[in-house]
């Protein structure tokens, strides 16, 4: 075993070299986010409840980038056992902790992209603090750059996730295992004169598919809106985007969508929220959840 003073400068070292790759990044205007560090992911056991809960509420998270996350990840790692993670390459429970869209090796994160902070923690945690008696668990399925019509039926991301889905419900405890909601955040992939005018119809027939496909015809969607954080060429587009997204629950029921459009955190690049925003869009997509499941 190396000594301390040795471990300590190594990771003094790591984190320089982030650093500096991140600012070079960004002069460059792609600004990359650091690989996770610290202790592996920890096994979690999908059959069993910890203390005080009784129940598993699953939640499929799927979009683009920002649905993955991009944000900065906190120094210490999370470990609550009531919120647990599917990992995304190997389809294996651990307790959740960023990035949820891990595409790494679990023990040594070898593989790893730039998945970072998205949103889906924090909304896990809120629903968690306002569910007494429910463990959740997050189902990572998102992709980044992807197109609504890369979700579309038979498509390998559509397949994957309600493969991935279904699993889950099988895994989890008889009778007491339910998935609770789909959360969606994409649009950027769409937003040019040419995709627009199918976006709506696109997203129908998305929600449509998912109740269907996993048998729940009032299953909640909620979607988020897509990031207006600089003005771009295609801000206008986006904006058109923004307004399909908000006419979500004009059209389906069952249906919400967080309105996130003043939140302008991002992580250098206007295009990729930080972690900031990140978890303030988590706040907002367990408040339309919650909402949404009174009425």
């Amino acid at each position: 075993m190396l000594p301390l003073r040795y471990t300590f400068f190594a990771a003094l070292l790591v984190l320089a070299t982030s650093f500096a790759s991140a600012q070079t990044a960004k002069k460059s205007g792609r600004v990359s986010t650091p690989a996770p560090t610290g202790a592996p992911l920890i096994k979690a056991d999908i059959g069993a409840f910890p203390d005080k809960t009784e129940r598993l509420d699953l939640f499929l998270l799927i979009g683009q980038s920002n649905m993955k996350g991009r944000g900065f990840m906190p120094e210490k790692a999370k470990n609550d056992p009531r919120i647990i993670m599917m990992h995304l390459p190997s389809d294996g429970w651990f307790n959740a902790r960023h990035p949820l869209h891990l595409t790494g090796d679990a023990k040594t994160f070898k593989g790893h992209d730039n998945a970072g902070v998205g949103s889906g923690l924090m909304f896990a945690e809120k629903i968690a603090e306002a569910s007494e008696g429910s463990r959740i668990g997050l189902i990572p399925a998102a992709r980044g750059g992807t197109k609504i019509a890369q979700w579309s039926e038979k498509s390998a991301l559509y397949t994957n996730a309600i493969r991935k889905v279904k699993l889950a419900l099988e895994q989890g405890p008889a009778g007491k295992t339910k998935l609770r909601g789909v959360l969606w955040l994409q649009g950027e992939g769409d937003s040019n004169e040419e995709k627009i005018p199918l976006y709506a119809d696109a997203l129908s027939d998305l929600v449509d598919r998912l109740r269907a496909d996993l048998a729940d015809p009032t299953l909640p969607f909620i979607a988020a809106t897509i990031g207006e954080l600089v003005e771009k060429a295609n801000s206008g587009h986006k904006r058109k985007i923004n307004e399909i997204l908000l006419d979500l629950p004009n059209q389906k029921p069952h249906t919400a969508c967080v309105d996130a459009r003043d939140v302008k955190g991002h992580i250098g690049d206007g295009t990729h929220y930080d972690t900031t925003a990140m978890e303030e869009i988590g706040r907002r997509f367990a408040k339309q959840l919650l909402e949404l499941e009174k009425k």
